[in-house]
């Protein structure tokens, strides 16, 4: 098959960058951002017309006064200075909560009551253990605070106590602290963000490749903090397969954990504090493992019949330890929504072919190859053999770096899209290859039924994001009309019908996103009621006074 015309494949995020605690005025006009033909097509499968649902303009959000004793600011100056110890309004909004859409709806309504009393910029591990003992002996609430980009209620500050509580921003400590070569590590800081890390790299020939869809804005101490992947993540690895070592400040003391290459010495505790989510103390510094930039990078499309055949294929790649470096699956829902979301002639060609060749409902595929030029040209065509007895029929390379160039673009779409009333939120989980379809039919008929009612249905989009040797996770958007009268209630519900469903069906609670607020009800059937002890005494140990970011993680 001949190389597609140029199109954009935008796919589906759960982040929006662009959205901050202090949102622009919107009019819910969807025309200039999608195609006329994906908004009939939105309208017929939802039940849905475009109407104006714009957040509330800046100056009207709501604030409660800084409840920081002025005991406690007195001494927190005292440890970081003046400048570094901030308590107005535009400091404590833009600290107010995460990305997640519940963190959105309440924010575009006006509510910023999940802002941090005060903002603190610790510089040093030194100033972070200092600041942390001073917390727990005055009761503060910490709660680290990197790109704000948690979708699962990480950074609510929720206390039971009801104690004052401060973001500790991390972007002070942001630089690259060291650089091995000829050992592939380098040494950097919690608030560095991965372009600056890529840059500081590519000077080098080296590369991280961690590239989650918050990339633009995440830190590496959040992926460190949430046990992140990204999309490189099949190939490369995820995040805390990356960290070879790590520092860990807590109100009880500093913590050096990890001993690259490799160590025997009882448990692994860097494994604890990786994925602790600021629950145990604040992560100030990470040893990552880099790797020489790939010479070759080739990205291509295909195509199968149908999501069954998809899965067969994949299994078949992974059995055969030929997985890509990055891949993606979608459904039939999503394909279809991607290509009308696609504008131009390219995509209609595309659809054409499809349609033609009989894959018209067919289910996109996503490849991604990278490293030396020799290697990479052998894996693709021992896949594309696979591949092709899947069923599979070959796209191009235009599909695949369509999808390269536009694939953090799709977050943006996501207030847009609220702008004009609609829900739109995501899930992930993760299962073996055995019981991925179950949890993937049980996920999408909880959804189904929760969000379904007069006139109004679901779309409900997945695709497989990671691949593994013994099973692949599963990435799923939601998009309904939304219930203005009880808009928060209505995805608390869908959200908890689809966690019953895919836990029962043999899918893991979370796969990258981490536990937040939103999956904390559901951690004692994630990891058993001795687990939890077992991560309550550690807490315990560390943080006495449990100031660490107490709503998120264990369950109350």
């Amino acid at each position: 098959m001949a190389e597609q015309p140029e199109l954009t494949i935008q796919g589906w995020g759960p982040t929006s960058p662009a959205s901050t605690a202090a949102p622009q005025q919107a009019d819910g006009d969807l025309s200039s951002t999608l195609p006329k033909a994906a908004r009939r097509y939105l309208g017929s499968e939802l039940g849905w017309s475009p109407r104006p649902t714009p957040p509330v303009p800046v100056e009207d959000i709501r604030l409660a006064p800084s409840r920081l004793p002025e005991e406690a600011r007195t001494r927190l100056i005292g440890l970081l200075g003046e400048e570094n110890v901030r308590t107005d309004r535009e400091s404590r909004l833009r600290r107010a909560g995460g990305k997640s859409y519940l963190d959105l709806l309440r924010r575009r309504e006006g509510d910023a009551s999940d802002a941090p009393d005060a903002v603190v910029l610790p510089g040093t591990t030194e100033q972070t253990a200092a600041l942390l003992a001073a917390c727990s002996e005055l009761g503060i609430v910490v709660v680290p605070f990197g790109g704000g980009t948690s979708v699962v209620g990480g950074l609510a500050g929720v206390d039971p106590d009801d104690r004052p509580s401060i973001a500790v921003d991390l972007s002070r400590m942001s630089s690259v602290q060291a650089l091995d070569v000829p050992s592939s590590l380098v040494t950097v800081g919690p608030g560095m963000r991965g372009p600056a890390l890529e840059q500081a790299l590519a000077r080098e020939g080296l590369t991280f490749g961690h590239l989650p869809q918050s990339w633009e804005y995440a830190t590496l101490g959040g992926y460190a903090a949430t046990r992140s992947a990204g999309q490189n993540s099949t190939g490369v690895g995820r995040f805390d397969e990356l960290v070879t070592g790590l520092t860990l400040a807590t109100p009880s003391g500093v913590l050096e954990l990890g001993h690259p290459p490799a160590t025997a010495a009882g448990p692994d505790l860097l494994g604890v504090a990786l994925g602790s989510e600021g629950t145990l103390g604040i992560i100030t510094e990470l040893t990552l493992r880099v790797r020489p930039k790939p010479a070759a990078c080739s990205y291509e499309g295909w195509s199968f019949r149908s999501w069954a055949t998809g899965l067969a294929a994949l299994q078949q790649l992974a059995r055969l330890d030929l997985l890509p470096d990055i891949v993606r699956l979608s459904d039939t829902d999503e394909t279809r929504a991607n290509l009308l979301m696609a504008a131009g002639t390219g995509a209609r060609a595309l659809r054409g072919s499809l349609k033609l060749r009989g894959h018209a409902d067919g289910c996109l595929l996503v490849l991604g190859w990278e490293g030396l030029p020799a290697l990479v040209r052998a894996r693709m065509q021992c896949a594309a053999s696979v591949l092709r007895d899947g069923g599979a029929i070959r796209l191009g390379r235009k599909v695949g770096e369509s999808w390269k160039s536009h694939r953090f673009q799709a977050p943006y779409l996501r207030d847009k899209l609220m702008d004009g009333g609609l829900l739109v939120e995501t899930l992930e989980t993760a299962a073996t290859w055995t019981a991925l379809p179950t949890v993937y039919d049980a996920v999408r008929h909880a959804l189904r039924e929760s969000l379904t009612r007069a006139g109004r249905r679901p779309l409900i989009m997945s695709h497989v994001s990671h691949g593994y040797a013994t099973g692949a996770s599963l990435y799923v958007t939601v998009l309904a009309d939304r219930d203005d009268a009880l808009p928060i209630q209505q995805w608390l519900t869908a959200k908890r019908a689809a966690t019953d469903a895919l836990l029962a069906a043999g899918g893991t609670l979370t796969h990258h996103h981490a536990v937040g607020a939103d999956h904390r009800p559901w951690m004692e059937r994630e990891v058993g009621p001795l687990g939890v002890e077992v991560l309550r005494a550690v807490k315990e140990r560390l943080d006495p006074q449990g100031i660490c970011n107490p709503g998120v993680l264990l369950p109350e």
